[in-house]
């Protein structure tokens, strides 16, 4: 059993309380030595009170300063840091060797950079640091020598159904296809003549799972899985067009992998993301989480259909912008985070997600990335067309 000094990025979001959770289950095996958040400065007070990490740090200044007074008032001797470079700091602490990496968005690639370049023990959730860096992080994982585990729960999956010492190589162990599942999401069944007028709340109403907004809405519209597409083809080394999505309503199978030889492996479980969390925490072993025994017989069937392409046009952009490389899966995910983060402000319609995504694609000609900087000086000009299109605030 190998003890673990763990940082948490992202903590007071639903992934980090998830790892919370289970390394609060286990004090003989996990240790909490940093926790960061944006600017929820309350929540990540009381976590310190909890967890007593040696280091927090929210990339909201004025957050970081009324953390720093809340935690001396508590006599705790957590050291506060402040801004990006605070929670890059955190991300490449020398008293952690994990980090789980579940920062919301594009703002969680520098912070995941740092921890691949400081040779971490990556749980990556941030599933932005692969569709922005792609092949940049992934030559940056392998010059820091760090340790890569998915912890999104499909590709966590996919991970259990290869074989040990799987190197990227799918023709190597005889990998034929990847299929990842989807529930589908609140509007699977919903007529598309509805779609325009649902609300925020509609849509962070998640029929299986308990998520944060941003990803719930991506749910909805199933960009999150055309994200889980790209973000495959670099985790597993498999090619755009052995990766397919197949709609699973009730979650219980959370992907699978298929052999030449015919054979399908699949990973079952509860849906409740401390499953994949344990598995990448404790790994090569396991640990309880909590998670109640999932009942097949209970469940009766499990469905399965092919994607609506009509009702989730997201899923082809990210396929297409996949298929175009370079930087258009940067471009692709800054308009939907603009889209999605104005969707839940009230400013645009459900169904303009989709259009604003296309638009930046069609606008934005893929580039090459040579290095980060590229990727993330497509990932400003497409947030800024986005939101010219969309005709929001400049600076919102």
């Amino acid at each position: 059993m190998t003890f673990r000094t763990i940082s948490v990025l992202g903590a007071t979001g639903s992934i980090g309380d998830s790892a919370l959770d289970v390394i609060a289950q286990h004090p003989d095996r996990f240790s909490v030595v940093a926790l960061t958040a944006h600017r929820q400065w309350e929540k990540l007070a009381q976590l310190c009170v909890r967890h007593r990490p040696g280091v927090a740090a929210l990339s909201d200044p004025d957050a970081a300063h009324a953390l720093e007074r809340a935690l001396a008032g508590q006599g705790l001797p957590t050291r506060v840091l402040a801004g990006e470079a605070g929670v890059i700091e955190a991300a490449a602490l020398a008293g952690a060797d994990t980090v789980v990496a579940a920062i919301v968005g594009a703002a969680g690639l520098k912070p995941t950079l740092a921890a691949a370049t400081a040779g971490k023990r990556i749980l990556l959730a941030n599933k932005e640091a692969l569709v922005i860096g792609g092949a940049a992080f992934m030559a940056e994982v392998a010059a820091g020598e760090a340790t890569l585990l998915p912890i999104d729960s499909e590709h966590n999956a996919i991970f259990q159904c290869l074989p040990a010492g799987y190197g990227r190589d799918p023709a190597a162990a005889g990998v034929r296809r990847i299929l990842l599942t989807a529930s589908g999401g609140p509007f699977r069944t919903r007529p598309l003549a509805e779609l325009a007028a649902v609300t925020p709340e509609q849509a962070c109403a998640h029929p299986n799972w308990v998520m944060g907004r941003k990803i719930s809405v991506d749910s909805a519209t199933m960009m999150n899985k055309g994200l889980e597409i790209i973000e495959a083809h670099w985790l597993f080394g498999v090619a755009r067009e052995r990766i397919e999505v197949v709609v699973h309503p009730e979650s219980v199978i959370h992907s699978l992998v298929e052999y030449v030889d015919g054979s399908v492996l699949a990973q079952l479980g509860q849906p409740d993301m401390r499953t994949p969390i344990a598995q990448a925490l404790a790994f090569p072993d396991r640990v309880a989480t909590g998670v109640s025994a999932l009942e097949l017989v209970r469940h009766g069937a499990l469905t399965f259909a092919a994607p609506d392409h009509d009702r989730f046009p997201c899923l082809a952009l990210a396929y297409a912008a996949l298929g175009a490389g370079g930087t258009a899966p940067a471009v692709l995910n800054a308009a939907n985070e603009v889209a999605v983060a104005a969707f839940l402000a009230g400013r645009i319609r459900f169904t303009d997600i989709a259009p604003a995504c296309a638009e930046a694609l069609a606008r934005l000609p893929a580039v090459p990335v040579r290095t980060l900087d590229d990727a993330l000086a497509a990932d400003g000009e497409a947030r800024a067309l986005a939101r010219a299109w969309l005709k929001l605030p400049m600076a919102a």
